[in-house]
């Protein structure tokens, strides 16, 4: 026959307190959250968003902060028609000549303001970014653009031509908290 110390009824009793208590504290706490309308989870999807990155239309070989040729006045318009339908809440360029007249025919179209962003900056400039819902134009540079895909969680693809590629849109969606990356291509 063995026989049980005295205190070990007392530690079971203190132990089946302890977890009453806990379990109250749980059961209040738990109340207490759903009763909050403005609570979020941790675990919330971000809201949907699309962000259409392009690098400035072609510019003139001259000056420190050339303009736009007379081709890249062209495809800047051409980008505008390209957008017309996607319902634009913001437009965003580094703030460069080329950049701003690139977005210059979008802003008149949706009457939107530009808002700069540094290019140097575009680890920073992508979690802004990643806050925002809706739909949103970023003109930047062939050495950029690309990246600025990466930071969103897209895909950067195949280094931008410096010479002559000013026809590349990256198309990156935001759906159930993924990023999906289309590449197309406008005149």
């Amino acid at each position: 026959m063995s026989v049980q110390p005295k205190s070990q009824p007392r530690r079971i009793v203190m132990a089946r307190g302890a977890a009453l208590l806990a379990c109250g504290l749980l059961t209040a706490c738990g109340n207490n959250l759903n009763a909050k309308s403005d609570y979020v989870s941790a675990d919330a999807e971000p809201a949907p968003a699309t962000f259409y990155l392009v690098r400035h239309a072609e510019k003139k070989l001259t000056g420190d902060d050339p303009e736009l040729s007379s081709a890249g006045y062209a495809r800047a318009k051409a980008l505008a028609s390209t957008l017309s339908g996607a319902k634009l809440d913001g437009i965003y360029s580094t703030d460069t000549r080329r950049t701003r007249d690139t977005a210059a025919p979008t802003l008149a179209q949706t009457g939107l303001s530009l808002q700069l962003y540094d290019g140097h900056a575009l680890t920073e400039f992508a979690n802004e970014l990643l806050t925002l819902e809706g739909n949103y134009l970023v003109v930047g540079h062939s050495n950029t653009t690309p990246q600025l895909a990466e930071a969103l969680g897209g895909e950067g693809g195949d280094p931008i031509v410096e010479a002559d590629e000013y026809d590349r849109l990256y198309v990156l969606t935001r759906s159930g908290g993924v990023i999906i990356t289309e590449l197309r291509r406008f005149p």
